[in-house]
């Protein structure tokens, strides 16, 4: 699934190729599922004629803001994504070597946008999880208004940090993953950052000392700047990340330094531990 780090990408590759551009042509699928509360023909007209002035993003969701509202916004679901004719757009680990920009427009293409002088994106979503929707003021409604803070730009300070995890007796890995506590961050994230911060995805986050808190938040904060500044690029992360040993639940699996590592369920979701290093 695109976590902060790819949805990320995706807002810096649409504010490359849209920003201070108008929309000339919208073609829409006629798919009900991903135009959630709108008409393919509605979000159309929306946005045809209409300038981009700003490519925002709050956790896993983007939107542009235009000359004039409503705006689109966006969620890619599972497999959902941007991309351009010239390539680039979101990589997911499931697409292996294939570029899903090599076939123009990509396969299960949901929406093509148009710019002013030359210039297209297209969102495609294989799995239709991703929603496409209109709203006068994204931040302010729902669902982005129910989100926490956004884990890239808004980390609260150490002790709000640590005084939000005493809050909370649910394990410390489903913490992580609820969107209303800490926006953008999903399962390898969760799952990198515990590895780092060396901390048992199990552990009731009530149950963690100030100093463990500590090495989570400096983890989280680490681990997605990394993963913004490569442009969510997987090749370009550390050698030594969890991420590139963590898929497909391989009893075989090992980290870079040959430790074991062991998959469980935690928090409704597969998860990627090393017990001998995370307690």
């Amino acid at each position: 699934m695109p976590e902060l780090p790819e949805v990320e990408a995706a807002r810096a590759l649409i504010q490359r190729v849209a920003r201070g551009r108008r929309i000339t042509s919208v073609r829409c699928a006629p798919d009900s599922i991903v135009f959630e509360g709108v008409s393919p023909a509605r979000f159309a007209r929306a946005l045809r004629g209409r300038r981009v002035t700003a490519v925002r993003r709050h956790g896993k969701h983007l939107w542009l803001e235009l000359d004039r509202r409503p705006w689109p916004l966006f969620h890619f679901g599972m497999t959902g994504g941007f991309h351009a004719p010239a390539g680039g757009g979101v990589r997911l680990v499931a697409h292996g070597s294939r570029d899903p920009a090599a076939q123009w427009p990509p396969r299960f293409t949901k929406l093509r946008l148009f710019f002013e002088g030359g210039g297209e994106l297209a969102m495609a979503d294989g799995r239709r999880l991703g929603r496409i929707r209109l709203r006068a003021n994204p931040p302010a409604e729902s669902p982005i208004s129910g989100l926490g803070w956004d884990a890239l730009r808004e980390l609260p300070p150490p002790a709000e940090f640590r005084a939000m995890l005493r809050a909370r007796r649910a394990s410390i890995k489903a913490v992580l993953l609820d969107q209303s506590f800490a926006a953008g961050v999903g399962n390898w994230i969760a799952d990198e950052v515990l590895y780092q911060a060396r901390i048992a995805p199990a552990r009731r986050a009530h149950t963690l000392t100030a100093v463990e808190a500590g090495r989570v938040r400096t983890r989280l904060r680490s681990i997605i700047a990394t993963a913004v500044a490569a442009r969510s690029d997987h090749a370009r992360f550390p050698r030594g990340w969890l991420f590139h040993h963590r898929w497909g639940r391989n009893a075989e699996a090992r980290t870079a330094s040959g430790v074991r590592i062991r998959h469980i369920t935690v928090g409704g979701r597969t998860t990627a531990w090393v017990p001998t290093v995370q307690r």
